[in-house]
């Protein structure tokens, strides 16, 4: 696994960035594997401006996305089809026909079917990947099992507690969502994660504990043959990984 140690968030987005771009320009009609949360947007942010101003071109590239709340349209303005389209595909010229995000509202069992058909035809050739302060990766939360495909989670407290701040109250938050599984994600070609802010315990136990724990999925990144983890230079400090 490798470790790249960024000043600061902006520093961290930009060397994100130049991993996807590099894939971008040399595979132009690839998947990319996306998430949603804050960790990644910089980097959208990013991608967005060397696309306007540099050239980058998205026009033949698809998308799947990593998971959605269970009972949101796409409309709604807490969905991920949403935050997708408003932190990156309306800044970059893809086709929102090649992007997929599973869909929210409707027979759950149909939406995961469709979900696990994309992903059965599809290979990501770079899944990005944010981690929860519990170090849950997409939705797949802490616990004694994981599961290989796409499938519905009950989300843990601790989690609603995180993404309260983007509802008007905790009750609004959805409680369960659809996601990829464990062996979905790691059977993309290459990870990329973001970490820093508050995830201190996440960091620690990816980076300085010898320990594949299904009580913090993001360990299981340590088992993939290319997995990069971009980390803010202060989280590093705090975990002890640099001086």
């Amino acid at each position: 696994m490798k470790v790249i140690v960024a000043k600061d968030y902006e520093d961290g987005a930009k060397k994100a960035a130049d991993i996807i771009e590099k894939i971008v320009r040399e595979k132009p009609d690839c998947t990319l594997g996306l998430a949603t949360g804050s960790s990644p947007v910089g980097m959208y942010r990013e991608l967005a401006r060397r696309c306007k101003e540099e050239g980058l071109d998205f026009s033949k590239i698809h998308s799947v996305n990593l998971d959605e709340y269970v009972g949101l349209d796409g409309t709604h303005d807490q969905s991920y089809r949403y935050f997708m389209n408003d932190n990156l595909f309306d800044h970059i010229n893809i086709d929102k026909a090649n992007t997929y995000v599973a869909k929210g509202v409707g027979d759950v069992e149909a939406n995961l079917k469709e979900f696990n058909e994309v992903l059965d035809k599809t290979d990501i050739e770079i899944q990005v990947l944010g981690v929860g302060p519990d170090g849950h990766l997409g939705f797949n939360e802490p616990g004694d099992t994981l599961y290989d495909k796409a499938h519905e989670e009950v989300l843990e407290d601790s989690t609603i507690e995180a993404n309260k701040r983007f509802f008007a109250s905790k009750e609004e938050v959805p409680t369960h969502a659809v996601t990829m599984g464990m062996g979905n994600i790691m059977r993309a070609k290459a990870l990329l994660m973001i970490i820093g802010g508050n995830k201190k315990e996440a960091a620690t136990k990816l980076l300085m504990e010898d320990k594949i724990d299904p009580h913090c999925p993001a360990t299981f990144m340590r088992l993939h043959r290319d997995a990069t983890v971009v980390i803010e230079e202060s989280l590093a400090k705090e975990i002890g990984y640099i001086q």
